[in-house]
């Protein structure tokens, strides 16, 4: 969430910034700082009217004490009338101040000026690539098709069991998937993360706080009984942990990981692209968080894409980099970095990870501050990427380590395994 000051003091470069995001933000803008100078006003108000029956209060009190009781009563009148006003004027304050919420809620974060403008994934651009393109024998399949020829992954039966995109993992392919989790938390741990074992459901106020309300409701599970929501991703609770807290500048770097099954509704997805693992509504992925000092944070979103791409090198499978363009930027990101894993069997490219600086954006929706060196209160930012997403880095796996005589496992994930290969 923007900073209201911060949009009544640079209004004009933030349409500009937004623009690379496709939208017209004049008008959003333009009512976020006509309501809060509504609510300025209201609170003006309300604070005079306050003051006066104060200041009335201690007149009454001494002029019952000198025995002027009739003139004492005029002016209880008089105080009446103005607690009247000041719960109207209260009720119009909460009100404008609400409205205001929900108007800010609206804004996406300003994209990083390194951000390059566009509408679609198409406009993004590739900065990094690595890694050698296995060639396949003639006869390679895809995934979904090796999965059922191995045993190790069956969608009917989680379309049995739930519906489609709930697979059940089986055998050597369940086995695989507890590796690489295993394997991906104690990269993490070693990087200086500290693990975190996390709820799978959140309240409304973390879905606020890390921006996916009211911005992706819809592509939430909502329990509404209980009025929960299933997360999306560890992100969520995982940012959460701090949300109100002040912080000292010394607890900087702050630095998470967690492994969590995310659950996402997905509407809308279809064709020959959402295929097999391609696009779940239900997987695993492990998550790093990070809250630091805003001098800090671009430093630390390298060191994050530094730290995925180890992962990548590993696991031996070709990857690259793309910086997302405006139109292809989250909501709540100011500059996200997506690492996508080459399907030499569907050849084509599998985003496989994320990675993000919201700046300040999250922070402010969380009241996550830090005291800095004069004592004042400043805003936190914070940062977040997979390390990452499994079902797609499976399917790479399953499908650029294919052979004649099975898929072999990649050797950094046999310990973890117990086989090395498929067969």
């Amino acid at each position: 969430m923007l900073q209201i000051q911060n949009i009544r003091e640079n209004k004009e470069s933030i349409i500009t910034a937004l623009k690379k995001r496709n939208i017209d933000a004049e008008p959003m803008l333009s009512k976020v700082l006509e309501l809060d100078e509504k609510r300025r006003s209201i609170q003006t108000e309300l604070d005079a009217t306050l003051a006066e029956s104060n200041k009335l209060s201690k007149e009454i009190g001494m002029l019952f004490k000198t025995g002027k009781a009739q003139e004492a009563n005029a002016l209880k009148e008089k105080t009446a009338g103005l607690k009247e006003t000041s719960k109207t004027l209260g009720d119009d304050l909460n009100t404008t101040a609400d409205e205001l919420q929900q108007q800010l809620y609206l804004i996406p974060n300003v994209p990083h000026e390194s951000v390059p403008a566009g509408s679609t994934e198409e406009d993004n651009e590739e900065i990094f690539k690595e890694g050698d393109i296995p060639t396949l024998s003639e006869g390679a399949l895809p995934h979904w098709e090796l999965a059922k020829k191995y045993d190790i992954i069956d969608f009917e039966l989680g379309v049995k069991i739930t519906g489609a995109g709930f697979p059940v993992y089986k055998g050597k392919g369940a086995r695989l998937q507890r590796a690489l989790i295993s394997y991906f938390l104690d990269k993490n741990a070693e990087a200086g993360y500290t693990e975190m074992q996390v709820p799978l459901m959140v309240n409304e106020d973390s879905g606020y706080g890390t921006g996916q309300l009211p911005d992706k409701e819809g592509q939430m599970y909502h329990v509404q009984a209980d009025d929960l929501y299933l997360i999306p991703t560890a992100e969520v609770p995982v940012t959460n942990l701090h949300r109100g807290d002040l912080l000292a500048e010394s607890d900087f770097p702050i630095r998470y990981t967690g492994y969590t099954p995310c659950f996402r509704r997905e509407a809308g997805s279809y064709g020959a692209h959402v295929r097999g693992l391609n696009r779940l509504h239900q997987f695993d992925k492990v998550e790093i968080v990070r809250l630091e000092h805003p001098n800090n944070s671009y430093q630390a979103l390298d060191d994050m894409v530094e730290h995925v791409k180890n992962i990548l090198r590993e696991l031996k499978l070709p990857y690259r980099i793309l910086r997302l363009c405006g139109g292809d930027l989250g909501f709540t990101s100011a500059l996200t970095f997506d690492f996508e894993v080459f399907s030499t069997a569907q050849d084509r490219w599998l985003e496989i990870s994320s990675v993000s600086n919201f700046e300040t954006f999250q922070a402010n929706r969380l009241k996550l501050r830090y005291k800095d060196e004069n004592g004042k209160s400043q805003l936190a930012h914070t940062l977040n990427g997979s390390s990452l997403a499994l079902p797609r880095v499976l399917a790479g796996i399953l499908e650029n380590y294919q052979t004649d005589a099975g898929i072999k496992i990649p050797d950094v994930l046999v310990p973890y395994c117990g086989f090395d290969i498929i067969d």
